[in-house]
């Protein structure tokens, strides 16, 4: 395996773009921000690729921030670099991003997922916004995005309780499009990317646009509140707590502040 934090393949109008930290977990700490920042520029700079797929190496999609680079300092650049948390969440693009999920997609991985417009998942697939277990918010995206794209009370229940659930549930409730046979994830995406592929390129990015301004325009609203209430949460000492709780595999003792 490749010691690349992220490995790019583009093919038949097609990009793959592959999170390749599985030691750990696929995690994002600062490199993976750029690399997956870089990755995304050639997809869009690219007139050959059409569409992409963002998926993760080994048994994990992507289990969120690095909270080891979050305890050493590097949260600010991890959360509001160029393009918000994995330099992907508030990227702009003009072309579909397919997420394919084998494992699990956790915190910060499963708000990627939700930056993306259509997703893929292994029938094993969990998925959760476990912030608020760790003193923390789910600030790159679950918040604004999750309560618009499934029922408030669901979205409330996955953002509140932070606990896990399955890819039927994930699939019943609208949060993803398909649930394969664990190991197909991959292989089911890039079919459909080849189908869209395949299609006008011009008419597919157009069609995203139109698509996607409802959600856009509920982005712009509420990034700026998101933003400020996850940088005055990051500075608390819950959060502090949380991080080292987590590293240190015991349960955080809270102080309310």
């Amino acid at each position: 395996m490749s010691n690349e934090v992220v490995l790019y393949h583009a093919e038949n109008g097609v990009a793959t773009v592959t999170l390749n930290r599985p030691d750990q977990r696929n995690a994002i700490n600062p490199k993976a921000c750029d690399a997956i920042r870089s990755a995304f520029d050639r997809v869009e700079e690219d007139p050959d690729v059409h569409i992409a797929i963002l998926t993760g190496a080994g048994t994990l999609f992507c289990a969120g921030m690095d909270l080891k680079a979050f305890a050493g300092g590097a949260g600010d650049t991890i959360l509001f670099g160029k393009y918000g948390f994995g330099g992907f969440v508030k990227r702009p693009r003009t072309k579909p991003v397919i997420a394919a999920v084998e494992g699990a997609a956790l915190a910060g991985g499963f708000e990627m997922m939700l930056a993306c417009d259509m997703v893929v998942a292994g029938t094993s697939a969990q998925f959760a916004l476990p912030e608020v277990r760790i003193g923390l918010i789910p600030g790159a995206g679950g918040a604004v995005r999750l309560p618009v794209s499934i029922p408030r009370v669901r979205a409330n229940e996955i953002l509140l309780t932070g606990k896990p659930f399955g890819a039927k549930d994930a699939a019943d409730w609208g949060v993803i499009n398909q649930v394969t046979a664990d190991g197909d994830a991959l292989s089911t995406a890039q079919t459909i990317a080849s189908d869209i592929a395949s299609n006008a390129p011009l008419a597919v990015r157009h069609t995203l646009a139109i698509a996607n301004q409802a959600h856009a325009e509920n982005d712009a609203a509420h990034w700026p509140q998101n933003n400020k209430i996850i940088m005055e949460i990051g500075q608390t000492a819950d959060a502090a707590e949380g991080a080292r709780a987590f590293i240190e595999k015991r349960k955080p003792v809270w102080q309310g502040k």
